[in-house]
């Protein structure tokens, strides 16, 4: 019989399991936290895990299975290892050929699905289940026995409790590219490198890369061919680590199978192409940008990992100090003006302006955002994509923005003077924008929007404040210890030196497990707000030179980022070297 599609909610209140109040205020705490309505719903006991769970599948059009009644069977229970049931928390529950009902309460996991059907050969359909009742079921059908053995082959390798460690990987991947290299060398045949990036040695390997980079706390991963390897690096709190060497021959059918999960062109490999593998692990849900370039020995993948639920953090979260934290609320609970987030790529610019969003969405504001790509979605605010194929610009989704009865509008970035025009217009007419620029600090954005040709009474008119930042990497607290230096090495982060012989104390970190032995675990925000008062506003209409708009801006109570970055040092969030490696710049202080 077909199943009538539902919302959830809906499915819920019908069934008479909820009241439309509770389903309110659960609505209300899913727009604000983004986390899944079934979650809220049983984590706030209002139904049960079941009944939450049937609910979903109604609305997803799949079957439920009800494994407090329904007992998988030892046919296709037998044909998985309990180590990848755990892992994933599914259970097969029938088989019918070659075909096996797998119970899942995520059937938008992939990898999962991937893992299933490469270890048991089989194609997996996915059924929905508790995933309590899961969880019971795998412990009746295998006895509670544990595989702890098992755990370094293939994509298993990476354990979902502990990460593991880099000799743990080599060990991991280096049996699966053993296992392939029997195979022989198809780099020179297409349909045979396409037929075993499909098989299972090149998919664990795959599949282990990149959960091992998410257990590293990776923002990218780099697959670089070289003349004679295959080198994958990771990038770490803002730096790059080498992490497998790999031998030639893996290359073509590694690459291939990152494309093939991103969705491109396999057989084009002379042009650059993006592409996007949405993954859950770990019970997150993860989205990698998928890039790849074409090189002389190659092609290049490079992956960056997006968590959906960093940009969540609250601004309290990011490292501002309480004095730059209260501006920069002051600026955005504004009803109009425009407030730019400045620095180069990789800064945590999206980071910062999403968290902004966050606190400003509510049921009262009509929010639109473009963006190019969209990173992260933010429930209860509409977002659009750049499609420059199909004419859709930051210009031209600007201007239809201004007809959509906007209160805020965030716009991914401001490259071009068309785009510019029409912000300022948006700003001008009752509209709070948030926007991006590449500029070294707050006050090069004015002197870089005069460049585009903006000009210079808009700017002043419009403009309410500008936040430049970096990402320092962040002192391990499990392995920082203190060291005294002489006060006068912070004599260039603007620190004043009472005597010659005055010492401080920071913290540094001597290396660890928890860090790898770096030092550094995490990143912590670096931060300088220039607000735009009435004398810097009166200096931009003047086109005056940029020293003067920076000495009435720290004269307004602007910190530059040395200055910020000697706070955080001082904390003991970080080092003077990293201040200087993220901060400072030829020429710039």
């Amino acid at each position: 019989m077909a199943m009538t599609r539902k919302s959830l909610g809906q499915y819920l209140v019908e069934k008479g399991l909820l009241t439309q109040e509770q389903l309110d205020d659960a609505l209300r705490i899913q727009k604000s936290t983004g986390r899944p309505l079934e979650q809220i719903l049983v984590d706030q006991t209002l139904v049960s895990e079941r009944d939450a769970y049937e609910a979903k599948a109604f609305e997803l059009g799949m079957p439920f299975v009800d494994l407090d009644k329904f007992q998988p069977e030892p046919s296709a229970t037998n044909i998985l290892k309990e180590h990848i049931a755990k892992r994933h928390n599914v259970i097969p529950v029938r088989k019918e050929g070659n075909t096996l009902f797998l119970a899942m309460s995520d059937p938008n996991n992939v990898m999962a699905v991937d893992d299933v059907r490469i270890n048991t050969r089989c194609v997996v359909r996915p059924v929905l289940a508790a995933p309590g009742a899961i969880e019971d079921s795998i412990r009746k059908a295998y006895g509670g026995s544990a595989l702890a053995a098992e755990t370094t082959n293939g994509a298993e390798g990476a354990s979902a409790a502990t990460p593991a460690r880099p000799q743990d990987l080599r060990a991991s991947v280096m049996t699966e590219v053993a296992a392939y290299s029997a195979r022989g060398d198809a780099e020179d045949d297409e349909k045979a490198v396409i037929r075993e990036a499909e098989e299972g040695p090149i998919v664990r390997v795959a599949n282990t890369i990149i959960q091992q980079a998410i257990n590293e706390r990776a923002s990218d991963i780099h697959v670089e061919p070289q003349v004679r390897n295959l080198r994958i690096r990771y990038r770490i709190d803002g730096v790059l680590h080498e992490a497998l060497s790999l031998p030639k021959y893996v290359q073509a059918p590694l690459i291939s199978r990152y494309k093939i999960m991103a969705e491109m062109n396999i057989a084009e490999k002379r042009l650059p192409q993006d592409g996007r593998i949405p993954i859950r692990y770990q019970n997150k849900d993860y989205d990698l940008r998928v890039s790849s370039i074409p090189t002389p020995v190659g092609e290049k993948i490079v992956m960056r990992i997006l968590d959906k639920t960093s940009v969540l953090l609250g601004l309290n979260k990011l490292g501002f100090t309480p004095e730059t934290q209260a501006r920069l609320e002051e600026l955005v609970i504004q009803p109009q003006g425009m407030v730019l987030s400045t620095g180069p790529t990789g800064s945590g610019k999206t980071t910062t302006q999403y968290s902004v969003l966050h606190k400003l969405n509510s049921i009262e504001k009509n929010i639109l955002t473009i963006e190019d790509p969209i990173e992260y979605q933010l429930p209860g605010i509409s977002q659009v994509q750049v499609n420059r194929k199909a004419g859709l610009t930051f210009a031209s989704a600007l201007r239809a923005f201004l007809r959509q009865d906007p209160d805020i509008i965030m716009v991914g970035e401001m490259r071009d003077l068309e785009t510019a025009e029409i912000a300022i217009e948006a700003s001008l007419t009752g509209h709070l924008v948030l926007s991006t620029l590449h500029t070294n600090d707050a006050p090069s954005a004015v002197i870089r929007m005069v460049d585009m040709g903006v000009e210079p009474y808009l700017i002043s008119a419009t403009v309410t404040g500008v936040m430049a930042q970096r990402l320092a990497r962040r002192v391990c607290q499990k392995c920082k210890e203190p060291r005294d230096i002489p006060a006068s090495d912070l004599r260039a982060f603007g620190f004043q030196v009472e005597n010659p012989d005055q010492v401080i104390t920071i913290w540094e970190g001597v290396g660890c497990e928890a860090c790898r032995g770096r030092g550094y675990a995490g990143r912590v925000g670096i931060y300088e707000l220039m607000v735009v008062n009435a004398e810097i506003a009166e200096l931009i209409v003047r086109r005056a030179p940029l020293s003067d708009i920076k000495e009435a801006a720290k004269a307004n109570g602007m910190k530059e980022l040395r200055e910020d970055g000697l706070v955080k040092v001082l904390e003991g969030l970080t080092t003077p070297d990293e201040v200087r490696r993220v901060v400072f710049t030829a020429g710039f202080y």
